[in-house]
C-alpha cells in the first residue's frame, strides 16, 4: 500500500514538474536534464510556487495541510513559494454521516437521539483532518460538532513517513537541502498535526480564546459543550454570520467596512500584547462577521503563544522603529538573547537600517507591517539570530491580518491603527503601573512567605546547619595559626640568613 503511495507521489511530482526543485541542482543535475528530455510533453509555463501547491492539491489533504503548515517557515521558503502555499484551502469531500454518527456514538457510550435531539447527517464543512456537523440539544442550543476523519491518525502517520524519507532525498540530491532544515519542517508538521488530532485540546484553545474576550463588542468565540466533548469529538455552540470575504453582503447588511478593517486590528494586538495567545490560522475561512459588524472566530486548531519577554521584545522593536532609533532594534534583539552577545551593536544597527529607512518615504498605507517584520528577521539571522518559532508564527498571522485588513479597507493604516496600541501597552509595562501590576502578581506569594519568614530564618541558623558551618571555620583557623608559625619561621629563618651573610662580608 505503501509502495502504491509513494508511486503516485512520484508521478504528481514529475507531472507538475517539482523534479526542478530537487533535481535541479546539487548532484543530480543531470538526472534532471534526462527527465526534461523524456518528459518533454508536460506544461510546465505556470510559475513553479502555482505548480507546487496544484501538486500537493492533487496529493490529497494531508499534503494540503503540510504546505499550509510550510507556509507559516517563511524563514525558510523563497517569497514566491511562501505566498502561494498561503493559498492552500483543504476542502476535500466529506465522509458519510453514518459514520459520523458511529464515531459520536461511540465515543460517547450512548445512542445518537439520546445525545441530541436532531442531528444533520450532511456536513456543514469538511476539510483535510475533520469536518462539522450541525446538531441540535436536547435543551433546545444549537450546537456544531466537529469530528476527525476515521483512520486519519493512520493515514497521516504513513504519510509522514514518506515526508521524512523525501527530506532525507532532499538533503542528499540537493546542494542547499541541510540549510532548509527539511527533516525539522516534517516534524514542525507532524507536531502541528498531532495538536489538531486531539480535539479536546482544540476545545481548550476555544475556551481560553472566549475568556480572554468575554464581553467583547469586536470578537464572539463559541461556547465549548464540554460534557459531549472527547478527543475525536468537539461539540461548540453553533456561530452564525457571514463570510468575511463576502464584502459585499457585508455591506449590505449595513456593516461598517473601514471600521471592520481597524476592529480586526485591534483584536490581533489584543492577543499578542495583552493575552500573548493568538489564533494562529486567521484565514478567511475561519472567520465569520455578524450584522452587528462583530468577528467570529472559528477552528482553534492552530494557536500562537508568547511570553513575557517575547511580547517586550516585539512592542520594543514596533515602538523604536516607529521612532527611528535603529540601535535601539539593535540592542533589543543583543538583550534577548536572540542574537550572539558578541554581535558588533554598530554593525547589525547598520543592516537594519538599511531595510527599514527606505520605506520612510512611503505612505503609510503603502507599507506592509508583516513584510517588514519579515525582512527584519531575515536580516536578523545574517547575524546568527536563532529561528524562533513563535515568532515565525506570528509573522504569518500578521500577513493575514494585514491582508485581510487590505481586502476589507484598501485605505487602511495599519501603523496608524497599531501605533495607540503599542505605546499604550509599554506605558503599562514600564513606571507606576507595571509596579503596581507587579506588586499585585506577586502580592499572593509574599503573603503565604512573610509569615514564614522567622522559622526559616530560624531553620538557617539551627545546629544542623551552623555546625557544618563551624566546623569549617575552625578547620580555617587552624590553617590560618599554622600557616603564621609558619612564616614566623621563615621571618626569623630569614633574619638569622642576613645577619650571616652581613658578617661574612664584614669579614672578607
Amino acid at each position: 500500500m505503501r509502495l502504491l503511495r509513494l508511486i503516485k507521489i512520484i508521478a504528481v511530482a514529475l507531472r507538475f514538474g517539482l523534479d526542478g526543485f530537487l533535481l535541479g541542482h546539487g548532484r543530480a543535475g543531470g538526472l534532471h536534464r534526462v527527465l526534461r528530455v523524456l518528459l518533454f510533453w508536460r506544461d510546465l509555463s505556470a510559475p513553479r510556487a502555482v505548480r507546487l501547491r496544484h501538486a500537493l492539491e492533487a496529493l490529497g489533504p494531508i499534503f494540503v495541510k503540510f504546505g499550509q503548515i510550510l507556509s507559516t517557515r517563511r524563514d525558510l521558503l523563497p517569497e514566491d513559494i511562501a505566498d502561494e502555499l498561503a493559498r492552500l484551502q483543504d476542502q476535500v469531500p466529506p465522509f458519510s454521516g453514518d459514520q459520523a454518527a458511529t464515531i459520536i456514538e461511540r465515543e460517547q457510550g450512548k445512542p445518537l437521539t439520546a445525545i441530541f435531539r436532531s442531528f444533520d447527517r450532511n456536513a456543514l464543512a469538511s476539510a483535510s483532518v475533520a469536518q462539522v456537523h450541525v446538531a441540535e440539544l436536547h435543551d433546545g442550543r444549537e450546537a456544531a460538532v466537529k469530528i476527525l476523519r476515521p483512520d486519519i491518525a493512520q493515514v497521516i502517520r504513513s504519510d509522514l513517513q514518506l515526508l521524512d524519507a523525501g527530506a532525507s532525498l532532499m538533503e542528499w540530491l540537493w546542494s542547499d537541502g541541510k540549510r532548509l532544515k527539511p527533516h525539522e519542517v516534517v516534524a514542525e508538521f507532524a507536531r502541528h498535526l498531532d495538536d489538531e488530532l486531539d480535539l479536546m485540546r482544540e476545545a481548550a484553545n476555544a475556551s481560553q480564546l472566549r475568556r480572554n474576550f468575554a464581553g467583547s463588542p469586536l470578537l464572539a468565540v463559541p461556547e465549548i459543550f464540554w460534557e459531549y466533548c472527547s478527543t475525536e469529538v468537539m461539540v461548540m455552540q453553533r456561530m452564525r454570520g457571514t463570510p468575511v470575504s463576502q464584502v459585499d453582503e457585508l455591506r449590505a447588511q449595513g456593516v461598517d467596512i473601514p471600521k471592520l478593517a481597524r476592529a480586526g486590528v485591534e483584536i490581533f494586538f489584543a492577543q499578542v500584547f495583552r493575552d500573548g495567545f493568538f489564533h494562529a490560522d486567521m484565514h478567511p475561512g475561519n472567520i465569520l462577521v455578524t450584522p452587528a459588524g462583530q468577528y467570529v472566530a472559528l477552528d482553534f486548531g492552530i494557536m500562537g503563544t508568547l511570553t513575557p519577554s517575547d511580547k517586550s521584545y516585539l512592542a520594543r522593536n514596533f515602538l523604536a522603529f516607529f521612532r527611528r532609533d535603529y540601535r535601539r532594534v539593535a540592542l533589543a534583539h543583543i538583550e534577548s538573547g536572540w542574537i550572539p552577545a558578541d554581535t558588533r551593536v554598530e554593525d547589525f544597527e547598520a543592516a537594519i537600517r538599511a531595510v527599514c529607512e527606505p520605506i520612510f518615504d512611503k505612505p503609510l498605507k503603502e507599507i506592509s507591517f508583516g513584510k517588514l517584520l519579515l525582512r527584519l528577521f531575515q536580516t536578523s539571522r545574517r547575524f546568527n539570530m536563532a529561528v524562533q518559532p513563535q515568532l515565525v508564527m506570528l509573522q504569518k498571522t500578521l500577513l493575514n491580518i494585514e491582508g485581510l485588513g487590505r481586502d476589507l479597507d484598501p485605505d487602511l493604516d495599519l501603523w496608524a491603527t497599531a501605533k495607540p496600541y503599542l505605546e499604550r501597552w509599554m506605558s503599562e509595562q514600564v513606571g507606576w503601573r507595571a509596579l503596581l501590576r507587579q506588586v499585585q502578581e506577586e502580592a499572593p506569594f509574599w503573603g503565604s512567605t512573610l509569615p514564614q519568614l522567622p522559622r526559616l530564618i530560624h531553620r538557617a541558623l539551627s545546629e544542623d546547619r551552623v555546625a557544618p558551618l563551624q566546623k569549617q571555620v575552625a578547620f580555617l583557623q587552624g590553617e590560618q595559626q599554622r600557616l603564621q608559625r609558619s612564616l614566623g619561621l621563615l621571618a626569623v629563618l630569614f633574619a638569622l640568613s642576613t645577619a650571616l651573610v652581613a658578617m661574612l662580608v664584614w669579614l672578607g
